[in-house]
C-alpha cells in the first residue's frame, strides 16, 4: 500500500462535477494544442495575425510550419476558399464569443481541418467532429487547466501535472488585494513557457468540480447586460451576446489612455494581445482591436454595484474630454 494513513488533513475532495467531465483534461491550453497537433499529425497550421504569442510559441515548439492569415472588419477569414491538405489545419479564435456554431460549421465545410479556440467562450459547447480547446483559468479561480474536445486518438503517455506550487497568488487574493500577489502571478505565468504536455492536476480537477457553474453563468450574463445598457458599444465584438460572457468588450478610440486612467481608480482592465501593439502598425485593424477594445470584467465575482461603478468612472473620464 503506497497511500499514507493518518497525519494532518489535506484539502478535501469536493466530489463535485466539472462542466466538461468527458473531455480530455490537460494542464494548459497551449499544451492541449500541442497534444492535438501530435495526435492529428498535422505539419502545417494557419494562424491569425491577431493572436497571442503563447499559441504561436506552442506551434513553434511542436515544429509545425506556420502560415499567417488576416481577418477583415467583420472577422471573416481572409484565405482562399478551398479544402486544406490532409496534414494542414486552420486555427480559429472565438474572439469574445463572437464565433457562432453556424460560422464554425461553415468554416469546417470550406476548409476541412479546423481547430476552434474557445478560450473566450467557456460555456459554448463543442460541436461534434470539431476539435475544440478551452482554458479554465480565464474563467475560474484556478492556476491552470484546460479541456480538449476531439475524436482523434491521442497518445495517453502523459504525466499528471501538479498545481500546488502555483496556487499562492490565487489563495492570497482570496484574503488580500491583488496587488500584494501581482508579481507572484506574473512569475507563475512565466513558468508556463515551454511547459511539457501533461494531464490536468488532481488539485485543479478537484477545484473545478466544486464550482457552481450555473450561478457563474447567470451572474456573467446579468453583469454583461448592465454594462451594455450603461455603456452601449456598437462594435464587431458586441454583435453576439455569448452565453456566460468572458468580459464586456467596450470600444473607445482612446482605449490605451482610458485603461491607464481606470487603473488609477483601481479598475484593472488587461490589454490582451500586447504583442500586437509591437508587431502591427497603428492603422491596422489588429492594432485597433488590441489597443482600443477594453475587456471590462463582468464575471461572477461582481454584481450590480461594481458594474455601475465602472460605468460611472468611464462616463466621468469621457465627460472630462480626456
Amino acid at each position: 500500500m503506497k497511500k499514507e494513513i493518518g497525519g494532518y488533513f489535506e484539502l478535501e475532495d469536493f466530489g463535485g462535477k466539472e462542466y466538461y467531465p468527458n473531455l480530455y483534461k490537460v494542464n494548459l491550453g497551449r499544451t492541449a494544442l500541442r497534444w492535438l497537433l501530435e495526435g492529428r499529425g498535422y505539419t502545417k497550421i494557419y494562424l491569425p495575425v491577431f493572436l497571442c504569442e503563447s499559441v504561436t510559441e506552442a506551434c513553434e515548439q511542436h515544429g509545425i510550419r506556420i502560415s499567417r492569415y488576416q481577418l477583415d472588419a467583420e472577422l471573416n477569414v481572409l484565405l482562399p476558399r478551398k479544402k486544406l491538405g490532409e496534414s494542414e489545419c486552420l486555427y480559429l479564435v472565438n474572439y469574445y464569443g463572437q464565433l457562432t456554431d453556424e460560422k464554425i460549421l461553415a468554416y469546417q465545410k470550406i476548409f476541412g481541418n479546423i481547430i476552434v479556440d474557445h478560450t473566450h467562450a467557456f460555456f459554448q459547447k463543442p460541436l461534434k467532429g470539431v476539435d475544440t480547446l478551452y482554458s479554465c483559468r480565464k474563467f475560474w479561480g484556478v492556476s491552470d487547466g484546460a479541456y480538449l474536445s476531439t475524436d482523434a486518438v491521442l497518445p495517453m503517455d502523459k504525466p499528471v501535472d501538479h498545481s500546488n506550487k502555483r496556487m499562492g497568488h490565487i489563495l492570497g487574493r482570496y484574503e488580500e488585494n491583488a496587488g500584494v500577489y501581482y508579481q507572484e502571478m506574473l512569475q507563475n505565468a512565466a513558468r508556463y513557457e515551454g511547459m511539457e504536455i501533461r494531464r490536468m492536476s488532481r488539485l485543479t480537477e478537484n477545484l473545478l468540480g466544486a464550482i457552481d457553474y450555473e450561478t457563474g453563468r447567470r451572474k456573467r450574463e446579468e453583469n454583461y447586460r448592465i454594462l451594455s445598457e450603461a455603456l452601449p458599444s456598437e462594435f464587431i465584438f458586441t454583435r453576439v451576446t455569448p452565453e456566460g460572457p468572458f468580459v464586456y468588450p467596450y470600444y473607445h478610440k482612446e482605449g490605451l489612455k482610458l485603461r491607464r486612467w481606470l487603473a488609477e481608480h483601481k479598475i484593472f482592465v488587461p490589454t490582451y494581445w500586447k504583442n500586437i501593439l509591437e508587431e502591427c502598425t497603428e492603422s491596422s485593424l489588429e492594432y485597433q482591436w488590441a489597443a482600443d477594445v477594453l475587456p471590462l470584467p463582468c464575471d461572477q465575482r461582481y454584481g450590480k454595484e461594481e458594474m455601475q461603478y465602472m460605468a460611472e468612472r468611464i462616463k466621468e473620464w469621457e465627460a472630462a474630454g480626456e
